[in-house]
């Protein structure tokens, strides 16, 4: 019988007051010498009741080596723990402190439970001295705002787990592991911790597991990566930088909240920092057969070990070289990238990175030259004036948003999942995304009113009541700016969203509203260009019905019309057909292919309608050299554009029976006659 003692002694296994009691019965009936054995029974029950005494508490019990406090009357640590105690537990108490040295010397101590507690500080643990690898898990309490240094100390001689989760934990100090060998680290669901400071690992040798999920850290510690095999940071959406990938030395699998991390890993692969030591045989054994053709030569230790265990390893060589001797490792990384999100710069192909910075400068160079003319000429503002000025910044927009576009690619080249979502979910994916929605829907709305104008020009041209006035005009346009800003709002407020793709654009048909949405668009672009076709098609053949009209102007004024139409069919088409065939859930091209729909096809109209509506108009050339005519710049070429308007006016009066005053008004007709003469 081996007696109780629970301080520094060893534990009474299977042997109760009740079993004492049983043997004393036993001795007796046998006849056995009661009063010599009395003596030590007598020693042995005092001593298992003096335990169990030691063991008793109001709140608390004993089952076998486990200490368990459960109860809400539980207000302080009991002084009687056990020494030989290897859990102790205590839930659902309402301890605020946790005095110094409640625990000391708890050397067997391998798993420590505080939960649902009303503790304001972490337990201090440095006088346990544990020799066991120890769990401490300390969970659910809200009011353990703070991890001060060294608070782990001393707690086990071997490696430790941490379970520090769902507390209220805002603030940890550098050194705050410090003496551990930290095996793992749970700060999971403390959802006010927003830091981890650079030295918080320091003098610790670990963690192997970190877990930071359902946190507000937005940073990890550029110190104490370096033996981490396991990171977990699922809902921690702070986090959207990651250190250098060269401090993950140990990595083996990662969890994070956003795809885009994950393709940090794609193509990273680390060197393995330890090979397991059959690699070494292998090597050695190779070394050995390379040198056994040479004639007198020394055997060395590590050959007669070869020579007679290295057969036993031929099996494991042809088995086990590939995975364990394998230098290079691959990280599992989750969650996987998206068909919406690959793993590319936002400009996927180098080609596209070069054209698009010439295609948006192009756009901007021609619109901001048509918007400086228009706006500084002293001609009479008229209606083709106006929607020229109107078209021209909806262009200049697009040329913009391309720029941007650009720009970003060129900051986040080779690093984009770094950037990835403070770009899609911040501000300036935002702005981007409504700048090029605004301003191609500003732009198409504008397109079909200049060319419904031109129509209706053409075929009333006889009929002057029916014309169409400057204050028309604008009512029009203005009804076009706020169908154009309300389209561009609403991926903002929820409607489709632009944080979907890298480029910005409303790519997102989760829902049925986002869905119609898109469509909406889609649909509406189809059937502006169908209204151009059919109006420039009418005007031809207005044109054409005039007897004035000789065979080779009919020729003319339909390459002319056709090149309108091409550019607006090139500029809609394949975004039209494929975009609606996403948006129905049907893609036909991937994310990566449609970028080149974006910079190849996209601003065709914005490049092309500067020269095809304005530069390449002789009313505009004209308003062009005037102007540089007042810097002193091609004052010939302008004197000979005014003789000439100046010679039509005159001409134009004198045929309808007039006196041919001055008149400037020439130019309503002069710029409502572009699509005829642009070549001109």
């Amino acid at each position: 019988m081996v007696c109780p003692s629970f301080r520094g002694g060893s534990s009474i296994q299977g042997v109760g007051l009740g079993g004492l009691c049983v043997l004393l019965f036993e001795l007796k009936e046998t006849g056995t010498d009661v009063e010599a054995e009395m003596s030590p029974a007598l020693a042995c029950l005092l001593l298992f009741l003096g335990g169990c005494l030691g063991c008793q508490h109001r709140a608390c019990r004993c089952l076998g080596r486990v200490f368990i406090c459960q109860e809400s009357q539980v207000l302080q640590v009991p002084r009687d723990i056990p020494a030989n105690t290897t859990e102790l537990r205590f839930f659902l108490t309402k301890m605020r402190v946790i005095p110094k040295g409640a625990f000391a010397g708890l050397v067997d101590l391998e798993k420590m439970l505080i939960s649902n507690t009303g503790l304001r500080f972490l337990p201090a643990v440095h006088k346990i001295h544990s020799f066991q690898k120890v769990l401490l898990d300390i969970q659910d309490n809200i009011n353990i705002r703070t991890i001060e240094r060294n608070s782990f100390m001393g707690l086990s001689s071997e490696s430790v787990i941490l379970w520090l989760n769902k507390n209220g934990i805002q603030d940890i100090e550098n050194h705050a592991f410090n003496g551990t060998y930290l095996d793992e680290l749970n700060l999971s669901d403390n959802h006010n911790l927003e830091k981890l400071p650079n030295e918080v690992f320091q003098g610790a040798n670990g963690p192997a597991v970190l877990d930071i999920s359902s946190t507000k850290i937005s940073f990890l510690p550029s110190h104490g990566l370096e033996l981490i095999k396991k990171l977990r940071a699922r809902s921690t959406y702070n986090l959207k930088k990651l250190p250098d990938l060269s401090k993950f030395r140990s990595l083996i699998e990662a969890n994070f909240t956003y795809p885009s991390h994950c393709c940090a890993f794609t193509n990273w692969k680390r060197q393995k920092t330890e090979l397991h030591p059959i690699c070494s045989i292998s090597q050695v054994k190779q070394d050995f057969e390379e040198k056994s053709g040479k004639k007198l030569q020394r055997r060395s230790a590590v050959e007669d070990y070869i020579s007679n265990y290295g057969a036993r390893f031929d099996l494991a060589e042809n088995e086990f070289d590939y995975g364990l001797c394998n230098e290079v490792i691959n990280v599992a990384c989750s969650p996987k990238p998206d068909a919406f999100n690959p793993c590319e710069d936002i400009m996927g192909y180098n080609i596209l990175r070069v054209l698009i910075w010439f295609i948006s400068i192009l756009a901007i160079t021609g619109n901001t030259v048509v918007l400086i003319i228009l706006i500084s000429s002293q001609s009479k503002l008229t209606v083709p004036r106006f929607l020229m000025c109107n078209l021209a910044f909806a262009d200049l927009c697009i040329g913009i948003y391309l720029l941007f576009i650009a720009s970003v690619d060129i900051q986040t080249k080779s690093q984009y999942y770094n950037y990835a979502i403070d770009w899609q979910t911040g501000a300036g994916c935002n702005a981007a995304g409504f700048f090029t929605v605004f301003a191609s829907e500003l732009s198409v709305y504008t397109l079909t009113v200049i060319t419904l104008e031109r129509w209706h020009t053409i075929t009333y041209a006889m009929q002057l009541h029916r014309k169409v006035r400057l204050r028309h005009a604008v009512i029009i346009m203005i009804f076009g700016w706020v169908f154009a800003f309300t389209v561009a709002l609403l991926p903002i407020f929820g409607v489709s969203s632009y944080m979907k793709v890298s480029i910005c654009l409303p790519m997102d048909i989760e829902t049925p509203f986002a869905q119609a949405y898109v469509i909406f668009l889609l649909v509406l672009n189809v059937v502006t260009f169908v209204i151009i076709c059919v109006c420039y098609i009418c005007i031809y053949f207005t044109v054409r019905n005039h007897s004035v009209v000789s065979s080779s102007s009919d020729a003319n004024i339909a390459k002319r019309m056709a090149i309108l139409i091409f550019t607006d069919f090139l500029c809609m088409a394949p975004i039209s057909f494929f975009a609606i065939s996403a948006s129905l859930k049907v893609p036909l091209i991937t994310v990566s292919n449609s970028k080149i729909l974006l910079v190849l096809f996209y601003p065709i109209n914005s490049c092309a309608n500067p020269f095809l509506y304005a530069i390449f108009t002789k009313t505009f050339r004209r308003d062009f050299f005037i102007l540089l005519s007042k810097f002193g710049c091609c004052e010939m070429q302008a004197q000979i554009y005014r003789t000439e308007i100046s010679s039509s006016a005159h001409t134009f009066h004198t045929r309808n029976g007039h006196c041919p005053p001055a008149s400037k008004n020439n130019d309503d007709a002069i710029y409502s006659s572009v699509p005829l003469n642009h070549l001109n």
